[in-house]
């Protein structure tokens, strides 16, 4: 059986998620999405992205009495994935 790295199937379930940020936002904008995304789109989510990992962990606690939408619960299981791949990461370097 062939060696296969953990870390790839991890890293292209990262990239997936940021594809579907990507094409909520755009659902969101009241826009059918394209059946391929532009750079702007992706750097949309990439900005998603980034202020989703900004914000307090009060704001981003799915446990917590507020529903969220389908883009939180993608950019929560982003930042999830990310988060092992940093764990993974780590582990290898140590």
């Amino acid at each position: 059986m062939p060696y296969t790295d953990p870390l790839e199937p991890m890293l292209e379930r990262a990239e997936a998620l940021r594809h579907q940020i990507a094409r909520r936002l755009v659902e969101e904008s009241g826009v059918a999405p394209p059946p391929s995304l532009s750079a702007d789109q992706l750097a949309a989510a990439d900005e998603a992205i980034a202020a989703w990992t900004e914000q307090g962990e009060e704001e981003q606690d799915q446990r917590a009495f507020r529903p969220i939408g389908p883009l939180q619960e993608l950019l929560a299981e982003h930042r999830e994935m990310i988060e092992r791949i940093v764990e993974l990461q780590d582990r290898r370097l140590s």
